[in-house]
């Protein structure tokens, strides 16, 4: 079998994927059950969450990508960041990059994702860390300063409304 069956009932090639398959639903509703940091935070955070704080950091010319940025992870799950740096990674992160070029489309967002994003990204990433992760063992070693306010992780149900809500409001 080549293609997943989606939250929404349809057939998504992740491997090959099409624009007109890509539906902001089935993108909210499998980001608001995946758990950030492959579940090993203190408790369930999601990636629809996650990705709602990225928004938020940005301005809003550049919002919907920082809402989108993770948005293969729906059809294609996700690899911790050291896995991803690995050469053996290369076919996922091939595969990662071409399912974001055909939503970055999907949605019209430039290609490719802007530097800012990824800096909201890691911003974000090392809050999460302060507020859901145990004192790490060693430094990871990312340059970037976490937010002032600490994160309240919300229910699946509210961060896939939320993250539906965000969306209109900025594609409207």
């Amino acid at each position: 079998m080549s293609w997943i069956q989606t939250y929404l009932g349809r057939q998504f090639w992740p491997l090959a994927p099409r624009g007109e398959d890509v539906d902001i639903r089935d993108i909210a509703h499998s980001l608001s059950l995946q758990c950030r940091f492959n579940g090993h935070c203190s408790e369930f955070y999601s990636v629809a969450d996650h990705s709602v704080r990225v928004a938020e950091q940005l301005p809003h010319n550049l919002a919907l990508w920082g809402l989108l940025h993770d948005a293969a992870e729906a059809y294609l799950g996700d690899l911790t960041r050291p896995l991803k740096r690995q050469e053996a990674a290369r076919w996922f992160n091939e595969a990662e990059d071409r399912l974001l070029r055909v939503i970055a489309a999907s949605f019209g967002l430039p290609w490719p994702m802007p530097a800012q994003v990824r800096q909201a990204d890691d911003v974000l990433l090392v809050t999460e860390a302060r507020d859901l992760m145990v004192t790490p063992p060693a430094d990871w070693s990312i340059a970037a300063e976490p937010l002032p306010e600490r994160i309240q992780p919300l229910a699946p149900a509210v961060a896939e409304e939320r993250f539906l809500v965000r969306f209109e409001n900025l594609k409207g």
